[in-house]
């Protein structure tokens, strides 16, 4: 006797996803590049080397490496792989005199990371002027939440500590890192400033002008020398290149906001006052850290007069810091608050990137290296002159690279925000060395601009 059995209903296949919205498929491939600015704004543990942003910049390369080989078409012109693969020369080369293997593989990743692997990617994934006002609005976006953190750390005393007071704005990136939120925010400023001297679009010049002015807020009162001055030199040529009569008005707003800061709101402290007077006084009675920077500038060119040209090896500096360092030198540099105790931070750089890679990679490293980026500069500045349709994004990355050029002479490789000097890099690739860059007024650009808004519209 047979029994039948009623066959189930089959299972009702799920519905499909709705389509991406336009502008997100459109944005996909320059969205891993955003995700290295947004990674940076994430807590890093004291004393930890390895950062979120450093494995997704790992990841954006390999993204970039397999979208442009399925795509299969030249990725880079001859320039642009001689500019941007000229540092590994002095690099791999120093990479032979470390002092240990360890220094040698980990000096060598990350130089390659910082000044060649991601630069690559980022001029690979930043296909035009969009994407990368894209990029550049998440940099502004970075510097206001990390500059509205640092803000709030000045006003509650919860900062880094400051000649006994806890009012040091270092935002998320801790005491021992001080120069972390100030180049953020310094970033952002010089980007939206860029935007707001240039952008075709009225509402987005008066918001990137907002921002440039609130920003000025955390800048002042992250204490940092350096940045201060890197960003007052790019300001005034951000500001040249717009024309006198603009450059007044942008003065003179400035100078409005300041007078109401220090006399409504009450930024200008006695520390502030004595942070900006030293910066002139260099000779006349230095406080220790100036000091200190002397003494580490000079320990670096022995090193380098006893090894011209290929240095003293990478990562080698703090090995032969003592034996040429004279004996002002502090033991190192005291830091707390921000959240964290008391710390002994050793002084292991020059503190001056120049001086670093001359004293590590002596003359070979500072011709393959350096030379690198002035050629980048060079080769920005030059089209810079005929940029119209691109003039927001081509000041805004010209004064990024400039920033961290000038920046240099005060700070070295190192930090948390390492990685958005890699990403700075990149643009200014992008910029200057990108074959298919719509830079111009001829009627291509406005073609190709066209066909690329009517093909992110095809559903797919």
């Amino acid at each position: 006797m047979s029994t039948s059995r009623t066959a189930a209903p089959p299972a009702a296949l799920p519905a499909a996803l709705p389509p991406a919205p336009p502008a997100l498929r459109r944005a996909a491939p320059v969205l891993p590049v955003v995700a290295i600015v947004v990674m940076v704004a994430l807590p890093v543990a004291a004393g930890s080397n390895a950062t979120a942003a450093d494995a997704v910049s790992g990841l954006v390369v390999l993204w970039a490496l397999l979208r442009t080989s399925l795509r299969a078409r030249r990725p880079l012109t001859g320039t642009a792989a001689v500019v941007l693969g000229l540092p590994v020369v002095g690099v791999a080369v120093a990479a032979g005199g470390a002092v240990t293997p360890g220094d040698a593989l980990t000096g060598l990743a990350r130089y390659l990371q910082v000044f060649v692997l991601v630069p690559v990617a980022v001029v690979l994934l930043v296909r035009d002027r969009r994407d990368a006002r894209l990029v550049l609005w998440s940099l502004v976006g970075l510097a206001l939440w990390e500059g509205g953190i640092g803000v709030h750390q000045y006003l509650t005393a919860t900062g880094a500590s400051y000649q006994g007071a806890d009012i040091r704005a270092v935002g998320t990136f801790g005491p021992s890192d001080v120069m972390g939120m100030s180049t953020v925010v310094a970033f952002g400023l010089v980007a939206a400033t860029g935007f707001a001297l240039k952008a075709r679009d009225r509402r987005q010049r008066v918001v990137a002008a907002a921002c440039a002015l609130v920003l000025l807020v955390p800048l002042t009162v992250s204490f940092s020398r350096g940045s201060w001055i890197a960003t007052a030199v790019v300001g005034g040529a951000q500001l040249l290149s717009a024309g006198a009569r603009r450059a007044a008005k942008v003065c003179a707003t400035v100078v409005a906001a300041s007078v109401v800061l220090v006399g409504g709101v009450g930024v200008g402290t006695a520390a502030l006052q004595e942070r900006l007077t030293s910066i002139t006084r260099v000779t006349d009675a230095p406080d220790q850290s100036v000091i200190d920077r002397y003494s580490l500038w000079a320990a670096a060119t022995g090193m380098w007069r006893e090894h011209p040209v290929t240095g003293v090896g990478l990562k080698a500096f703090p090995a032969h810091r003592d034996g040429h360092a004279s004996l002002a030198l502090s033991a190192g540099s005291d830091t707390e608050g921000a959240g964290q105790g008391y710390r002994r931070q050793p002084l292991l750089s020059p503190h001056n990137m120049y001086l670093l890679v001359l004293s590590e990679q002596g003359l070979l490293g500072v011709l393959t290296v350096a030379g690198s980026w002035l050629a980048l500069l060079v080769c920005a500045l030059r089209r810079l002159r005929r940029a119209e349709r691109a003039a927001d994004c081509a000041v805004a990355v010209c004064g990024l690279l400039l920033w961290q050029l000038v920046d240099y002479l005060y700070s070295d490789i190192g930090g948390p925000t390492t990685v958005l000097t890699a990403v700075v890099l990149g643009l200014a690739g992008w910029w200057a060395l990108a074959p298919d860059t719509a830079d111009t007024t001829a009627p291509a650009s406005d073609t190709a601009d066209a066909t690329a808004r009517a093909s992110s519209e095809v559903p797919g």
